[in-house]
């Protein structure tokens, strides 16, 4: 096999050296258009688990590498004159140029042919030239062979805000520097670490519009660097940063990082010799991670070795590339997704500048969403339970020495007059299991025993203030005497026996009504009598507008002003006859493409009249109404707005859009809003992964400064507390696992071990019984 990888950066030397390794007699040709010991890069970072996996796939490499490193195990954090550090990180440092010079050695030593000085402008002529059977085209970033053959890869590029330099300095720091220094146009931050005995890689970066406030896109490279050194001057000691970039003028040492994602990495080109060959993507051609996740060169070295692998796997060629790209399809996505909420956190550090450093350094630490509150706690459970000691002081909590601190989804939380005895929820789930709108038997068990079980809050699901606006026949409302009692009923066994708040969802289905239950066909219409007696009959729907949720639902009647009176009159009733069946909270739904959320929407929402156009013309009903409901729900009782805060569909609401409505909804008397997201439209197509919709309640909370529920996805204790230790939400909704175990945080509290929990007293002997058990299996 005469393999020829295009492009001498770490993932062509990598994959060249395995695969010659694996296949003494295959030829295989490096061709690198720099000279051999020519770098532009300071220092790469690697995890320790990285560089096991290097050890796995090729001892001698891992070993030089292994012993040319720097490593620490501290990340410090400067912000506002004060700093953290946290240790257990177990990062490594080395030189970008030792690392290709070792790679090189390597790949001489195995008879890999190693050609520099070779600027390759036709891979076609030159894999026939050397009778290629195989074309990695790993020649970087800017790469020229994914864009020539753009209609296969179909690369998608997208340039972040942030501009950045990447200097270095003599100065050597002893952890992971994170240093913060706010100007008065913005702030900048630095990300510096050792990689060799003498030298640290510097990294400076600010939002764009800091940096050309600052005019640096108008100096000189020298100029830009001596603002650098100013600006971090207590940081660096009186050393000097460095510039490898002499090749570049003035401000073009500062750039925007181009988010690299590529549809496919394999190319079959037919050849001029009459062969089809394959060309494939490697490395950072066919993707990149963002620098503040340190993974660009570990996604490189790891496309090397899984392509490697497949080969040992055998198969036809076809085989080994298709098998190679789905594995690292999946696992680059991970890591994508991680450095784009990294990338996000430092492209908006203003949003948590207001926060004290504890909790901004925890914010950091866990911007990614892959380091979670039990994983900081295996890194350094000291610096952890003096975080969790400070988060409880903040929320009132006296935690004596010589007892662990409550984890902090166990804090409590107060609002108004009400305090809830913990941070978790039990969201709204829709039940579908009321008759004529009133809640029975069933309701009292389902929400009863969620009341048990530990819970700070218990939510009622979508209840409707009108007959028609209810989503099925088997929703629940509130508009008559007999659905009040049969709701004080409910709310008296929660008071009584779970000793939790519970609170009551207000909301009108809008063109989302009159379809079946959500086990029959979900949003899906009635079926029409037909003469049969048992069919439900359809009811006629109101909207902001004359658009159905789809094709095949109703057509809903656009409301007249006589309409939006009705309705504001019968959520006003609907709020005054919750109070009196003692609920402690009241939420109006405004997400998901019900009534409210048509007017919202601007895929629903066509009127040319004032409560349709600008964003704030969609807002003015929806805002009338919870003006009318919070005049009549008790002053010190709490109010929540359910948002979408992003519709997930071309031409819909935006994050930007819904940080607009929560200010909105906070002068208008809101005290939290219930971030969840899509189901607006039917075209949604929503970017699934675990607590995927966090961001959008971080955006919310630290942007507007107005408290959050965080919604989807969260399924573990673990998430409700990285969560709330981070300051993204005050209190986190959990859905399905609810549904699955009513008891479901008594439960996470008794796994995590700690105290810091009210359990009913029927369970008091189960709770000992579990705490005995869980501490017989932590000691094994």
């Amino acid at each position: 096999m005469n393999i020829l990888c295009i492009g001498g950066g770490p993932a062509g030397l990598y994959f060249g050296l395995l695969m010659k390794r694996q296949r003494p007699d295959a030829r295989v040709v490096v061709v690198e258009r720099n000279r051999p010991y020519d770098t532009f890069g300071w220092g790469v970072v690697f995890s320790d688990a990285t560089l096991d996996h290097l050890r796995t796939a090729d001892a001698p490499t891992a070993a030089e590498i292994g012993t040319a490193f720097n490593h620490w195990d501290d990340i410090e954090v400067f912000f506002k004159g004060r700093s953290v550090r946290s240790s257990g990180h177990g990062f490594c440092g080395i030189g970008r140029k030792h690392l290709l010079n070792i790679l090189q050695a390597r790949c001489q030593a195995l008879g890999v042919e190693l050609v520099f000085e070779t600027d390759v402008t036709d891979d076609q002529a030159l894999a026939v030239q050397m009778g290629a059977d195989l074309v990695i085209a790993s020649d970087g970033i800017n790469s020229r062979i994914r864009q020539r053959y753009a209609d296969t890869h179909q690369p998608d590029i997208h340039t972040r805000h942030c501009r950045f330099v990447w200097l270095g300095t003599r100065k050597t720091f002893d952890a992971f520097t994170f240093a913060f220094e706010q100007t008065e146009h913005g702030w900048f931050q630095a990300h510096a670490y050792q990689f060799d005995a003498q030298t640290s890689t510097f990294i400076v970066e600010t939002p764009e519009p800091v940096w050309k406030a600052h005019g640096l896109d108008a100096m000189s490279q020298e100029e830009g660097i001596a603002f650098c050194e100013r600006l971090f001057a207590r940081h660096l000691d009186g050393h000097a940063l460095m510039s490898n970039a002499a090749h570049l003028r003035g401000s073009a040492i500062w750039i925007r990082f181009p988010r690299v994602i590529c549809g496919r990495w394999v190319h079959w080109q037919d050849l001029p010799d009459g062969r089809r060959v394959p060309i494939v993507l490697m490395g950072d051609a066919a993707h990149t991670a963002h620098f503040s996740i340190g993974s660009g060169t570990k996604l490189a070295l790891e496309d090397a070795i899984d392509l490697t692998e497949s080969f040992a796997a055998g198969g036809s060629l076809q085989t080994v590339l298709q098998r190679y790209e789905d594995h690292r399809r999946v696992e680059v996505l991970k890591i994508q997704n991680a450095a784009r909420n990294s990338t996000e956190w430092f492209e908006h550090v203003e949003r948590y500048t207001a926060m004290e450093i504890e909790q901004f350094a925890y914010s950091l630490l866990t911007r990614s969403q892959r380091i979670s509150h039990e994983n900081l706690r295996l890194r350094d459970r000291t610096w952890l339970e003096g975080y969790e000691r400070w988060l409880a002081a903040r929320a009132g909590l006296a935690v004596p020495a010589d007892r662990p601190p409550p984890p902090p989804m166990l804090l409590p939380y107060r609002v108004r007059g009400l305090t809830l005895k913990n941070r978790i929820v039990v969201s709204p789930m829709a039940q579908y299991s009321a008759e004529d709108g009133v809640v029975g038997d069933y309701h009292l068990v389902h929400l009863g025993a969620r009341a048990l079980g530990g819970a700070g809050l218990v939510m009622v699901e979508m209840t409707s203030p009108t007959p028609d606006g209810r989503i099925t026949p088997g929703c629940p409302g509130l508009w008559n005497d007999t659905q009040t009692a049969a709701f004080a009923r409910v709310v008296d066994f929660a008071h009584r026996h779970g000793h939790c708040a519970i609170g009551l969802q207000l909301g009108h289905s809008g063109p989302k009504g009159s379809t079946q239950r959500g086990w029959e066909a979900i949003d899906e219409p009635l079926p029409s009598a037909d003469g049969r007696p048992d069919a439900p009959p359809n009811w006629p729907l109101l909207a902001a507008s004359a658009i159905p949720y789809g094709p095949q639902n109703q057509v809903p009647r656009a409301m007249t002003r006589a309409d939006m009176d009705r309705i504001r009159d019968a959520f006003v009733e609907a709020t005054r006859r919750a109070a009196a069946a003692g609920f402690d909270w009241l939420e109006l739904h405004c997400a998901h493409g019900y009534l409210l959320s048509s007017f919202l929407c601007p895929l629903t929402n066509r009127r040319d009249d004032a409560y349709g156009g600008s964003l704030e013309n969609r807002c003015r009903y929806p805002l009338e109404v919870f003006a009318a409901m919070r005049a009549v729900w008790p002053a010190d009782r709490p109010m929540s707005v359910r948002l979408s805060a992003h519709d997930w569909a071309p031409g819909g609401n935006t994050p930007d859009d819904a940080v607009a409505m929560a200010r909105l909804f906070q002068a208008a008397g809101c005290d939290l809003i219930d971030v969840s997201s899509g189901q607006t439209t039917r075209d949604a197509r929503p970017v699934y992964g675990r607590m995927y919709q966090t961001p959008f309640a971080d955006r919310i909370r630290n942007e507007v400064g107005i408290a959050t529920m965080a919604v989807g996805a969260i399924t573990e204790a673990d998430h409700a507390n990285s969560i709330v230790a981070a300051g993204r939400a005050d209190l986190v909704a959990i859905a399905r696992p609810h549904l699955a175990d009513p008891a479901w945080t008594l439960h996470e509290a008794a796994r995590l071990g700690s105290p810091w929990i009210d359990w009913p007293l029927p369970y008091l002997s189960g709770r000992d019984q579990l705490y005995r058990e869980l501490a017989r299996q932590r000691s094994a």
